[in-house]
């Protein structure tokens, strides 16, 4: 602003309401990070045909690779070491909050790689854990000062998908208790105290997501397609909305026809423009790509 000149109040409230929400997504512990185009989310997306062995199962090496380019394309820093090193300090007590989902689960790659770069930055290993139905009575998690969100995209009975933003419902005693309306208000549970302004890294395994369910119990491998993928954000919510792209994509290459999901997956929008989690807006959303791109959906 220049000396002397008067701002309107439509204007003081945009600059002010610009701070509080750079204020909010700020990263408890982080270095800046080189920011997205236009103050837009990022979300990296990288794809990798040999991630997976001949019975379907991921191999380290390549997991690995993937989560390195993955945070430098994120970050905007050089290599993934000096990435890490605005992801985590060294006196973080640091939670991974995985998904133990028996058919579709985090997997012990993603887990491995995530934990050996954590222990890089300097983390303890006796101030790190990996749990997920027992995070609340998890030390590690009652003390954590920062949270790495971990688990599979897959369609889901009661909210439309399972993913970032849904993988938190453990922090809470009865989880039962936010099944009403599609899961709709998911996302609150992310302004509790035990995760607020904690999570400092989301990655959405898209490995071989599930487009397709029927039941709260069902599970059927003909619905689950190969995708080789793993997506980086610090925004939950346009990793969401980014994944839930790529699940009504499956389904319409499945289908044949527009199948949308039942429930609808709207608690990613109202994480959007009831909770102010972050953006589900494709237009306010950075994706950059790394890799395999074909029928990559998005």
């Amino acid at each position: 602003m220049k000396t002397g000149k008067s701002i309107s109040r439509r204007q003081f409230i945009i600059g002010a309401s610009a701070v509080a929400l750079a204020s909010k997504l700020k990263l408890s512990g982080q270095e800046t990070s080189t920011p997205a185009a236009g103050g837009k989310s990022r979300v990296v997306l990288v794809r990798d045909l040999n991630v997976l062995d001949e019975n379907g199962k991921p191999k380290a090496a390549v997991v690995e690779d993937m989560l390195d380019k993955g945070i430098v394309a994120l970050t905007g820093k050089p290599d993934a070491r000096s990435a890490w090193k605005t992801i985590v300090k060294p006196n973080d007590i640091v939670g991974l909050k995985n998904n133990r989902y028996p058919y579709l689960s985090t997997t012990a790659e993603v887990q491995d790689a995530l934990k050996k770069r954590i222990l890089e930055a300097g983390v303890k290993e006796s101030n790190f854990a990996i749990d997920d139905l027992g995070v609340l009575q998890n030390p590690v998690f009652q003390k954590a000062t920062a949270l790495i969100n971990a688990r599979p995209m897959r369609a889901h009975h009661w909210a439309g998908v399972g993913g970032l933003i849904k993988n938190y419902i453990m922090f809470i005693p009865e989880p039962i208790s936010i099944h009403p309306d599609s899961c709709a208000d998911l996302a609150s549970i992310w302004d509790l105290p035990v995760v607020k302004d904690k999570t400092r890294l989301n990655v959405l395994v898209l490995f071989t997501p599930y487009f397709h369910c029927f039941g709260p119990h069902g599970f059927n491998p003909k619905y689950v397609r190969k995708y080789h993928g793993l997506m980086l954000c610090f925004d939950p919510v346009a990793g969401d909305a980014t994944g839930l792209r790529i699940i009504e994509g499956m389904r319409r290459d499945y289908f044949a026809e527009e199948r949308p999901l039942s429930p609808p997956a709207k608690h990613i929008a109202l994480a959007d423009t009831r909770h102010h989690l972050g953006t589900a807006d494709p237009a306010k959303i950075e994706l950059i790509k790394i890799g395999y791109d074909e029928n990559s959906f998005v």
